[in-house]
């Protein structure tokens, strides 16, 4: 809680007759009934007053816990993955998490608030406050992280406090009982989405289209009526056949972008030649979209792409990531996207 809030609710408790706290303080409508009941105002004022300032606090970290998941979307979630070594399977015990998680970011960093909040898919909500060793947790600029528990998988949204990264990183993995953590090349706003790709809850298939022979095609334009101009049947049977051959047939997960980073040399056949230049040339490309992969998915059959898709654009929910390096060509497609 900002300093100045936290003073000004000491000072308007102290201002409040005795005989009239507990009124007054149940009309504030933050405090439960329990804890109006466990308060003793007959005690000195200036203690109740800092008990109502400690109380304060825990309602608006809680209610801005709850606020914060229920607008989630409105975050940029980074994906990371945790590790161990060996195959060991650790029975989890959220208590045990909690205990953990505290005791490693508090041993480190005195001035900080940590919440916990649970939601369904086993999802766990943490609330982080930072502060130094000088000043007190700034509630105004929290970090959140989602951690789906029995899986590696950790959200973490972006905070402006980067120098407490580390921290809660390591944080992460000794509560959890991990090795290591490593970023992934995945980003959204929509969090469930996420969730979703990487625990392959998606409907996309494997791309399986081979060419039509040059026979089979011509034997297809044979049977199609020569009168039919404005539609041809059979090719939009073929292209939403293979197009969901590349996305599935169910709802894609929401992404807003995909972003990919070639590296490439120009070459002439002359020695001399002026594209004859040892230094790479480097470009970035970026499909955004309020929800790109149904925008890349509806391309084909609204004739504005051809099929089959690209598997650069189809392999985003396929291998986890929406970032892309993209290096020059030596056998396979599969070896130009660099990990």
């Amino acid at each position: 809680m900002d300093e100045r809030v936290a003073e000004y609710i000491r000072r308007t408790v102290l201002r409040i007759p005795r005989s009239e706290m507990g009124k007054m303080l149940a009309t504030w409508g933050f405090l439960s009934e329990t804890q109006l009941q466990s308060l003793n105002i007959h005690q000195l004022k200036e203690n109740v007053s800092q008990e109502v300032v400690r109380l304060s606090m825990l309602f608006i970290v809680k209610y801005f816990s709850s606020d914060n998941y229920t607008y989630r979307d409105k975050k940029l979630w980074t994906v990371y993955q945790m590790t161990k070594e060996g195959d060991e399977y650790d029975i989890f015990d959220l208590a045990d998490f909690k205990k953990k998680f505290k005791r490693s970011l508090q041993s480190a960093l005195k001035n900080v608030t940590i919440s916990f909040k649970e939601f369904e898919d086993n999802a766990i909500w943490i609330r982080i406050a930072w502060g130094t060793q000088y000043t007190k947790p700034n509630q105004y600029k929290p970090s959140y992280v989602a951690y789906i528990s029995q899986t590696p998988y950790v959200f973490i949204s972006s905070s402006r406090n980067k120098n407490c990264k580390p921290l809660l990183l390591q944080a992460l993995l000794i509560a959890a009982s991990y090795s290591d953590i490593h970023e992934m090349d995945l980003r959204s706003h929509c969090l469930d989405s996420l969730k979703d790709i990487l625990l392959k809850r998606c409907s996309q298939k494997f791309q399986t289209h081979h060419p039509q022979p040059q026979q089979e095609r011509n034997c297809i334009l044979q049977r199609v009526d020569p009168n039919i101009v404005k539609e041809d049947k059979l090719k939009k049977e073929r292209t939403e056949r293979i197009n969901e051959e590349a996305f599935g047939d169910g709802p894609q997960p929401k992404l807003e972008f995909a972003q990919y980073k070639l590296e490439t040399m120009f070459r002439n056949e002359q020695e001399n030649g002026i594209l004859n230049n040892k230094d790479p040339f480097r470009c970035m490309v970026k499909f955004s979209s309020p929800h790109l992969l149904e925008s890349l998915k509806s391309l084909a059959p609204a004739g504005l792409a051809d099929v089959p898709p690209s598997p650069l654009l189809t392999c985003i929910t396929q291998k986890a990531r929406n970032y892309f390096r993209i290096n020059e060509r030596k056998s396979a497609l599969s070896q130009t996207l660099a990990s």
